[in-house]
């Protein structure tokens, strides 16, 4: 689940390789010669929407001294020319990803980072890093925090004598009883939150798509119970559907379509902005009594080509980034849109993040923030939100929906940890 506001991807895949190098080969961030002494290492960076990003990495490259850094600034599927890249001899020396991927690690085409990061280790938010790592190493210097999370209008609440829900239960009555002729109770997205929820309402039943032990997490009645729950919402027209905008705009909130909306952290500076203090944030709430509140949270990270010619220099180069240059880091998590920097410390004392509902958005990051593992497989997933889909929009039972989706889990997992099925 890619839920960083910042991506900002085409829509042409099929470029061949070479054509989409050669489209960019020339967008360096200091146009071929530049004074930073040493070697010169290739650092790529997918396109940003966010104005000054491209800007401000040039800026931190134009920095660095030990190395002649040029910046690759890449339109179009940038997951997809990436990990072609990486089986070239013509990969970047250091990129931005969103993962690394399983297969990449296991290839031995990205870089073992842990001793960058060993001194400042316990200072990343844990979930996040938890996503960058493998058997124990880390392979991924998370360099920002997104975040989804429940936004409420704290007038339409009171008005209507509802409090903000704490639980999944709560959630639906308060959304029933906030639906208005005018006003909806709740937007989870256009489709009703199939393609946006993900596992987050495993979470909060105490759930996950993968256990500690390596085997499917939602194998139990509590995971069909929370999913049922989700199609009430539907059922009883609670939630808002077909709005102009989908979940990531906060324009259905704002503009008083919805009292509640799920939607990311970037989009609190819009609703402060339309709303003033007339809002609060909340995680999605618990279910059951093994249940807790939770929040999805996501990193690109810088990696390292572990094949690439300057192995050791990218390393340095990215230690001193993300690591030790903490301005930056703030820097590119603030001032270009709104997103908590990666380093729990640095988001503590950032002054954008100090109050009110920002302050309250870093907390639940830190203490309720969740990512999906490194061995939950693409094919998984889709099977689990084609399933959620149709136990929200179709009504179709969630303890048969779920089955099926347990046995592909169980196939896959086994087939990425190489275990009998």
């Amino acid at each position: 689940m890619t839920i960083s506001r910042r991506t900002l991807l085409g829509t042409t895949s099929g470029l061949a390789l070479t054509g989409a190098l050669a489209a960019c080969g020339s967008n360096t961030g200091r146009g071929g010669g530049g004074g930073g002494g040493g070697p010169e290492l290739e650092h790529w960076y997918h396109q940003y929407g966010e104005q000054g990003v491209e800007q401000a990495v040039k800026k931190y490259a134009d920095a660095y001294d030990k190395a002649d850094v040029s910046i690759q600034w890449r339109p179009g599927d940038y997951m997809q020319q990436l990990s072609a890249a990486l089986l070239t001899k013509d990969g970047p020396d250091v990129f931005e990803t969103e993962g690394p991927e399983l297969d990449q690690i296991r290839g031995k085409r990205v870089a073992d980072l842990t001793d960058l990061i060993k001194d400042v280790k316990d200072d990343y938010n844990p979930a996040v890093l938890a996503t960058k790592t493998y058997e124990g190493k880390v392979y991924g210097i998370p360099q920002v925090v997104d975040m989804q999370l429940l936004y409420y209008r704290k007038s339409l609440l009171d008005d209507a004598g509802v409090e903000p829900p704490r639980t999944l239960d709560a959630l639906v009555d308060a959304a029933k009883k906030l639906t208005t002729k005018k006003t909806k109770g709740l937007f989870l997205g256009n489709d009703g939150g199939a393609a946006v929820l993900g596992a987050t309402p495993l979470q909060a039943a105490g759930l996950s798509f993968v256990s500690d032990d390596g085997t499917v997490g939602f194998d139990d009645p509590a995971a069909a119970k929370a999913l049922g729950k989700l199609r009430a919402l539907y059922a009883d027209k609670s939630l808002l559907l077909g709005a102009p905008s989908d979940w990531s705009d906060p324009a259905a909130f704002t503009q008083g379509l919805t009292a509640m909306q799920w939607s990311g952290l970037w989009a609190l500076p819009a609703v402060k902005k339309a709303l003033g203090d007339d809002f609060g944030v909340l995680p999605f709430p618990k279910d059951g009594a093994a249940g807790k509140p939770t929040v999805p949270v996501g990193a690109f990270a810088a990696a390292v080509n572990a094949k690439g010619k300057h192995v050791a220099a990218g390393k340095a180069y990215l230690k001193w980034l993300w690591v030790e240059k903490e301005d930056y880091q703030e820097d590119f998590a603030l001032s270009y849109g709104f997103h908590i920097p990666a380093r729990i410390s640095l988001a503590k004392k950032a002054k954008k993040l100090q109050e009110g509902a920002a302050a309250e958005a870093v907390k639940l990051a830190t203490e309720n923030g969740f990512s999906n593992p490194l061995i939950w497989t693409t094919a998984a997933n889709n099977a689990y939100n084609d399933a959620l889909s149709r136990i929200i929009k179709d009504g179709k039972d969630p303890d048969a929906e779920l089955r099926k989706v347990v046995r592909k889990a169980q196939s896959e997992l086994a087939r990425v940890q190489g275990k009998p099925s």
